[in-house]
């Protein structure tokens, strides 16, 4: 008698590729950058230096990471 697998389904490599092309789509121009020295926001595309303070010392999160509303 085999085991039910309660595991849930994973991608086929052609479901990862699709996945993985449509994330790198969503963090283009939409990354909220946080300068922790001197707390300036911006969006980009991408980790920077601060543009205030020129401080490496940046958070970079994808913006599709906060819900809408």
């Amino acid at each position: 008698m085999e085991k039910e697998n309660k595991l849930p389904q994973q991608l086929t490599a052609a479901e990862l590729a699709e996945w993985q092309r449509r994330l790198a789509e969503a963090n283009r121009n939409n990354v909220l950058c946080h300068c922790r020295q001197c707390d300036d926001e911006w969006v980009t595309s991408g980790r920077e230096a601060c543009h205030r303070c020129g401080s490496l010392d940046v958070e970079a999160i994808a913006c599709w990471q906060f819900p809408d509303g």
